[in-house]
């Protein structure tokens, strides 16, 4: 049986007020790859790799590898481990960071730079999320027996072949980064962020543990 585990409180709310009824079938249909993959692996009793690539590593890869480890403790679902990578390494963009902080992630600044080191903690006694932008093949990522889940269509044409992924799963989102300097910044980074938590919400509550 799958229960939660203790996230903080803001972020547990928030997780409460998903609605997956939102999703449509055509994205359903996109997220069962991925239930399939995770559910192959509880199953066999092993570990489950996740590696979210784009481009940059710099928004949505950072949003989804973020979430996928909070959904993952949040079921109970036991030996996930979560990743990014781009095509090419940037930084992580402070907007993605800043909506992580006001979904009541625990984020903390732990290296200055041009490309800095965040640790994003979901729950008191949770080991944090280390994110900072790398290349997907970076020797902080695994590199064999991983899923490679593509979430932006540039990553996706760009990579025809990523050394040591199972299983290559495109799940995209648009890029908020088009609303950067405007007046609906925030608005667009919270609604990818929701979507994307929605989504891995789906897919990590149909695992059967």
């Amino acid at each position: 049986m799958t229960t939660k585990t203790v996230v903080f409180e803001k972020i547990d709310l928030g997780i409460s007020s998903i609605q997956t009824d939102t999703i449509s079938d055509e994205r359903r249909n996109t997220l069962q790859p991925l239930i399939a993959f995770i559910q192959g692996k509880v199953d066999h009793g092993q570990e489950i790799r996740l590696n979210f690539i784009c481009t940059h590593n710099s928004r949505r890869s950072h949003l989804s590898q973020v979430w996928a480890q909070t959904m993952a403790a949040y079921f109970k679902i036991k030996n996930v481990y979560c990743y990014s990578g781009g095509t090419e390494a940037t930084a992580l963009f402070p907007m993605a960071a800043t909506t992580l902080a006001n979904s009541g992630f625990q984020v903390k600044t732990i290296n200055q730079g041009p490309n800095p080191v965040y640790a994003i903690k979901y729950a008191g006694n949770a080991h944090p999320v280390i994110g900072f932008s790398k290349t997907f093949d970076d020797d902080f990522n695994p590199n064999s027996e991983f899923a490679a889940i593509l979430t932006c269509s540039q990553a996706d044409e760009g990579c025809p072949f990523i050394a040591g992924a199972e299983k290559r799963i495109p799940i995209t989102y648009e890029d908020p980064k088009v609303f950067d300097n405007t007046s609906q910044q925030a608005e667009k980074y919270h609604e990818r962020s929701l979507q994307i938590a929605t989504e891995l919400f789906y897919v990590f509550s149909k695992i059967k543990a």
